[in-house]
């Protein structure tokens, strides 16, 4: 049953996690609703990683409760909710090297029963690279590989971890249509990073963590006039962190 637009598809609630001696998470908490982007934004060292990576069953929390579609999982598995339609984007290189780009799209349009691999080439741009390795593609040609395969998985909640890093703003600005795109089908988006204008753009909802925490700011100009997130994140001139790498 598809879930309707607004309907929470994933909570992750009241999540601690320790690295050693340091608590990065003391009570933090993640939701995500059917045809909505929400933005976590947070300094370096705020948890928003940890947050995702322990929503998706990537790494243990030490206490919290993950819900998926309806299901309570006391000890989320990546796998277990995979199958049920979670896509996790983590902050690394997703493609295997060797692999031409085609090998990755059919591979997934076999698994998932979506056979749209021009579509998902075309829908990022890089049906001219579909037979090139991973490893003789730059740097954004696979970033918008990996968020194109993120489509064609048909995801129910997608959790990209700092999609937006390093970057060119015309890859930016791709990610941005395909993410926007999976909400509109109905999928509930979770995307971190600290390209604060682009993210401001794109959210439905803000979420912001810090000291371990979260707290949900609402939409973009609610955000905007939180006179703590504006003093402590945002800054003067409002301006995020943005790097650049080549398209």
């Amino acid at each position: 049953m598809t879930p309707r637009v607004g309907q929470e598809v994933l909570r992750a609630d009241s999540m601690t996690a320790r690295f050693g001696a340091r608590s990065v998470l003391t009570s933090a908490t993640l939701r995500a609703a059917a045809g909505r982007v929400t933005v976590l934004f947070g300094r370096n060292g705020a948890g928003k990683s940890t947050l995702l990576s322990v929503a998706a069953g990537l790494r243990a929390a030490d206490s919290g409760v993950v819900t998926f579609q309806g299901t309570v999982h006391l000890r989320p598995w990546l796998p277990t909710l995979a199958r049920e339609g979670l896509f996790l984007l983590p902050d690394r290189d997703l493609l295997s090297p060797s692999m031409t780009l085609r090998d990755h799209f059919t591979l997934f349009a076999h698994r998932y029963r979506r056979p749209f691999v021009q579509e998902a080439a075309a829908l990022v741009g890089v049906r001219d690279q579909l037979d090139q390795s991973a490893a003789r593609c730059s740097g954004g040609e696979r970033r918008r590989a990996e968020v194109a395969l993120a489509w064609l998985r048909g995801p129910t909640c997608v959790l990209a971890d700092e999609p937006y890093r390093d970057v060119a703003p015309a890859v930016g600005e791709v990610l941005s249509r395909v993410f926007r795109r999976m909400a509109e089908d109905g999928c509930a988006v979770v995307v971190t990073g600290h390209e604060t204008e682009t993210l401001l753009d794109l959210a439905d909802n803000i979420v912001w963590c810090t000291a371990g925490t979260t707290y949900e700011l609402g939409t973009p100009a609610q955000a905007r006039a939180h006179e703590r997130f504006q003093a402590e994140y945002l800054g003067p001139r409002g301006t995020g962190i943005n790097g650049v790498r080549d398209q």
